[in-house]
């Protein structure tokens, strides 16, 4: 399925019922008085998450969503029906934003997580509302008022402990194909990821974590060049980014650290919060390296780009190095956690 990342749609709440002008009526009862009854209230929109989804598809072809009004009161005191609630299915790591005031709205992180987005109209008062000592016959109802009517912008953005990033064909499909389940396409050209990927990383029985394969970064991406600018809002998400470099770019006039200085600057200029996350340096395929120069040429692209935090030397293709790097980002997640309960 294509993936989709942003949608905007209308949802209209209903309307609430209006209230009913009614008189008893009945043979040998001669003084019945009023017995209108109220309208129902109308139905609400709601969001509710669904880990059953993974894009906004859906939304380019139905984009209007309205609940049902409440029906009018009747006599004998009877109420109207309330109209039904419109519950509208999203995925987990939407974003709800109104799309007149740019208000968020709300963020759908759970399964089955609702957040009302509409509120229905009120119902209208019957005659019987009115009684009084002084007004015995009142012959005074309300209308039902209207329901909320919103466009709304989604925004979604994938739920992972780890993201990864880097120039295309940096590795990035190939490694979370080697170290999950995953299946991202790979060839040897750029911008075989057109979407991101999500991949499950195993460690064990009990131990598992999400990564994302997001579509490779170029120069320029903060200003809208490329594809990345589209996807790099989803690493806000990520605990943890892993910064994978070609050892050997396809390109014979740069260097991998300059390369990998391309990618810090568009971080840099696209937020700052990005840059503050924890980013481990992943040097892929250092299979392609002679092995008596490998040390020698991974510590020359660290030196050059000053690099002082953690540093692995992977094969994402024939896997070298890949189960102590997912070893690592595990621990790395459990502290993470245990870190974030502590605090709650």
């Amino acid at each position: 399925m294509k993936f989709v990342d942003e949608a905007t749609i209308k949802v209209v709440a209903g309307k609430g019922g209006n209230g009913c002008i009614s008189f008893r009526r009945e043979k040998y009862v001669p003084f019945g008085g009023p017995d209108g009854g109220d309208g129902g209230d109308g139905g609400s929109v709601y969001l509710i998450g669904n880990e059953g989804l993974n894009t906004l598809a859906d939304f380019r072809q139905k984009r209007l969503f309205e609940a049902e009004n409440g029906q009018k009161g009747m006599g004998s005191d009877c109420k109207g029906k309330g109209g039904a609630d419109c519950y509208v299915q999203v995925p987990i790591g939407t974003q709800i934003f109104d799309e007149e005031t740019e208000e968020l709205l709300g963020d759908i992180t759970t399964d089955k997580q609702e957040i009302k987005v509409a509120q229905g109209g009120f119902h209208g008062l019957g005659n019987t509302r009115f009684k009084s000592s002084t007004n015995r016959a009142p012959r005074k109802a309300t209308d039902g008022s209207l329901g909320d009517t919103r466009m709304l912008r989604m925004e979604l953005k994938v739920l992972a402990d780890v993201g990864l990033l880097g120039m295309p064909n940096a590795g990035k499909s190939t490694l979370i194909r080697a170290i999950s389940a995953a299946k991202p396409k790979v060839a040897d050209y750029p911008f075989t990821t057109l979407h991101p990927n999500l991949g499950v990383v195993r460690i064990d029985h009990e131990r598992s974590f999400v990564v994302a394969d997001i579509p490779g970064l170029i120069e320029g991406a903060a200003e809208g060049a490329g594809l990345g600018i589209q996807f790099l809002k989803h690493l806000s998400r990520t605990s943890l980014l892993l910064h994978l470099i070609d050892v050997l770019p396809p390109d014979e006039n740069t260097t991998p650290a300059q390369e990998a200085k391309k990618i810090i600057h568009e971080l840099e200029k696209y937020s700052d919060e990005l840059m503050e996350k924890d980013r481990w340096l992943v040097l892929n395929k250092v299979d392609l390296l002679p092995p008596d120069e490998r040390n020698a040429i991974c510590q020359k692209i660290v030196d050059e780009l000053e690099w002082s935090g953690p540093v692995f030397k992977i094969s994402a293709v024939t896997s070298i190095g890949t189960q102590a790097l997912t070893h690592k980002i595990m621990n790395y997640i459990l502290e993470q956690r245990a870190e974030h309960e502590a605090a709650q």
